[in-house]
């Protein structure tokens, strides 16, 4: 694993709404190694996190949502990275808040940063975590309930989910995916 894409939307606007879970867990991953994102020459910011092997990328689309591809695309290609070495971070309407959900490759699942991505790579083998926000309530779009705000009585669960993520991911570079799956499939949120 060399690179880890949150995915989210830019702007102060969507700085806290559930579709940026992604961008919070990588702003987390940089300040616990003291790195701070920076622009890259593409569509993104990243920071680079020297570990004793390898360098680690953590990565933020500049792009909308629904564009996610083009910046992970780009930073496969700048800095020669095979799609399964790529982890990326996202929200997840279909499960409960506070759950997450590795897995090693799989379809878009209705997310269409995913979508974008898959798109780009022409390739769906690559590891996703993926973050519970709950069933948005009925006759809501969809697509209006992922760039609400957390309620009050959410935020302590997506804090705990938040920190929950950012250590999956790095057991998954540390020790790999299978080994993140194991350990956190089945734990957080009510199902």
């Amino acid at each position: 694993m060399r690179i880890i894409v949150g995915l989210g939307n830019p702007g102060r606007k969507y700085q806290k709404t559930r579709h940026n879970l992604g961008f919070q867990v990588i702003d987390l991953l940089a300040k616990k190694h003291k790195q701070k994102p920076k622009r890259g020459r593409g569509k993104y910011e990243y920071a680079k996190v020297p570990l004793s092997d390898r360098v680690l990328y953590l990565v933020k689309p500049t792009t909308f949502m629904n564009n996610s591809g083009v910046a992970v695309s780009d930073c496969l290609y700048r800095w020669d990275v095979k799609p399964e070495d790529l982890l990326v971070i996202c929200d997840d309407l279909s499960l409960t808040l506070g759950k997450i959900r590795i897995r090693i490759r799989g379809s878009d699942g209705g997310h269409n940063g995913l979508k974008s991505i898959i798109g780009q790579l022409d390739s769906s083998d690559f590891p996703r975590l993926r973050m519970g926000i709950g069933m948005n309530p009925l006759d809501y779009p969809a697509e209006e309930y992922v760039l609400e705000p957390f309620d009050k009585s959410e935020k302590k669960s997506v804090k705990e989910m938040i920190e929950m993520s950012a250590q999956a991911a790095e057991l998954a570079i540390s020790e790999g995916v299978e080994k993140a799956m194991n350990r956190y499939n089945h734990r957080g949120g009510e199902n």
